[in-house]
């Protein structure tokens, strides 16, 4: 396990290069993933993509859509050796601060029933239940819906 004392992560843009070290911690994180293909349409998109990295080593990712008025988390995945150290909260509050500054007014994201820990940590940044998106999530036996949260920013 790698400590958060131990490694001075940095929250950097995703780069082409990162693609294969992301690829390796979106398939270990999800039963379902996105495929490279999804990673590069978004980079060439424009979305903002950030990794959390220790020089070129990516330890977690995200990637979040800007519109003109909101911000729409689409993907927060981090290596299992830095889960639970506070380095997902790291990503999102980049996420948060980017969505002030470009003045979204809320932030939007969707998050599976099953997933009580991403769960607490979205409510614990001040995202609320705002709908449910049903049959959302491929499932292991079938689909599973997902609770759509908002940050008013």
């Amino acid at each position: 396990m790698v400590a958060a004392t131990d490694r001075w992560l940095r929250v950097r843009v995703m780069e082409e290069d990162d693609l294969e070290q992301v690829m390796r911690i979106e398939q270990a994180g999800y039963d379902f993933c996105w495929t490279e293909r999804i990673f590069r349409d978004c980079l060439k998109a424009g979305y903002c993509c950030l990794v959390l990295a220790e020089d070129d080593e990516v330890f977690g990712y995200c990637v979040l859509m800007v519109g003109p008025y909101e911000g729409h988390v689409l993907n927060i995945c981090l290596d299992e050796r830095v889960q639970g150290q506070g380095w997902a909260r790291h990503l999102m509050n980049e996420m948060i601060d980017i969505c002030r500054r470009t003045g979204a007014s809320d932030l939007f994201l969707e998050v599976r029933p099953s997933n009580p820990v991403a769960q607490g940590l979205y409510r614990s940044l001040g995202f609320n239940e705002v709908g449910l998106r049903p049959g959302y999530y491929k499932a292991k036996n079938g689909r599973e819906d997902a609770i759509v949260m908002a940050l008013p920013l």
